[in-house]
């Protein structure tokens, strides 16, 4: 959400609905090589007139294509950037009802509490049997697992 903003933001307002529409297929992609194709098609009609449009869509292209690396069900959550946004909501809207802790140890022994007690409310990781093969170092192709027996 936060590059796409970061890219609408360079381009005149007109351009804007379509240009979001284009990322959105972009990151919506199945598999790594359609999203390339995107990716060099929205290059392609904006490079000559916004370059620095292009240029904010294409830092840290590879690590926004990493989550093809891992399973499709994990897709939205890594994709999004909601739970960090979340667990600060909390501790954010507290700190300013208190207009500050007062010092740095109350603000921090605050934040904490705070996340402790938001971490009950958080939900439960999708798909978990699926992380244990991540951990064991199980590789994924656009989201599906590889044999790793060609190897």
């Amino acid at each position: 959400m936060h590059r796409t903003a970061n890219v609408l933001d360079k381009l005149p307002k007109r351009l804007q609905p379509r240009a979001k529409s284009q990322l959105h297929e972009i990151y919506k992609s199945e598999t790594r090589e359609i999203t390339e194709e995107e990716i060099e098609k929205f290059v392609k009609e904006y490079e000559d007139k916004y370059p620095k449009a292009v240029a904010s869509r294409l830092r840290g292209r590879e690590r926004m294509l990493t989550f093809f690396d891992f399973p499709v069900a994990r897709w939205q959550s890594i994709r999004s950037t909601n739970v960090i946004e979340s667990a600060f909501a909390t501790v954010r809207l507290r700190q300013r009802v208190t207009k500050g802790a007062g010092c740095r140890v109350k603000g921090l022994t605050m934040a904490f509490k705070l996340l402790a007690m938001a971490q009950n409310r958080w939900r439960k990781i999708r798909s978990p049997h699926l992380v244990m093969p991540l951990l064991e170092g199980m590789k994924f192709i656009d989201g599906k697992p590889v044999e790793n027996d060609a190897q």
